[in-house]
């Protein structure tokens, strides 16, 4: 019976100055010497996958305190010229405006890289960037955590501005408007964005009970 080495990989996705980031480093040691991967490694002694992913981001990248969801299992062979392994992996959405990288061990340097311009990534992890990327954009059809990057007001360009850089495309302003109109968890506030003195946007902001009782309509 073959017994192969589980690593863990965690996909950081980050959103900041209105553009999706990711977090990646670049490797210090070989295999793929001076390449940029997705932070991550082998589990060690008695810890779970969670904890294995979590040890590793805070080691190579500095992250801490991060939720973490489990979106696949890669098993496929020749990933690793050291030998076959399991590999687990884990994304994460969050605001990165406040979290600086930096890396401490098995990497020369964490870096946020803009998620739709990265550069080639070590042990055929582009494969598990795609997968990471479609997990993602299912869980913002389906769940609230894109609001979690906006402002607690927010005007509805900022909003048609993150979903285009969640999804990689251009939105046409006028029926974003109209899907946002259909949906009873965006409300308005009443108040406009403060300090212009040209046409000010109004401000909405996102109601989670709302949503509840909404979230069946699908907004995109």
């Amino acid at each position: 019976m073959n017994h192969y080495p589980v690593t863990v990989d965690s996909v950081i996705f980050g959103y900041s100055k209105g553009e999706l980031m990711v977090a990646l480093i670049e490797r210090e040691r070989d295999p793929f010497k001076g390449m940029w991967a997705i932070p991550g490694g082998f589990m060690e002694g008695e810890e779970t996958a969670e904890e294995t992913a979590r040890r590793e981001l805070q080691e190579e990248t500095g992250l801490a305190d991060i939720f973490l969801e489990q979106f696949h299992v890669f098993s496929s062979h020749g990933r690793d010229p050291r030998g076959r392994t399991i590999t687990v992996a884990f994304f994460a959405l969050i605001n990165s405006d406040s979290k600086e990288l930096f890396a401490t061990e098995d990497a020369w340097q964490a870096k946020w890289w803009p998620a739709y311009k990265i550069p080639p990534l070590a042990f055929g992890q582009d494969e598990m960037y795609s997968c990471a990327l479609k997990a993602l954009r299912n869980h913002v059809k389906t769940g609230p955590i894109a609001f979690e990057l906006l402002p607690k007001e927010f005007t509805l360009t900022e909003l048609q501005k993150l979903y285009e850089q969640l999804f990689n495309i251009e939105i046409d302003t006028r029926n974003f408007r109209r899907k946002v109109a259909k949906v009873g968890y965006i409300v308005p506030t009443g108040k406009k964005q403060a300090g212009l003195k040209h046409r000010p946007a109004l401000l909405y902001s996102f109601d989670p009970k709302l949503y509840d009782e909404f979230s069946k309509e699908s907004f995109f």
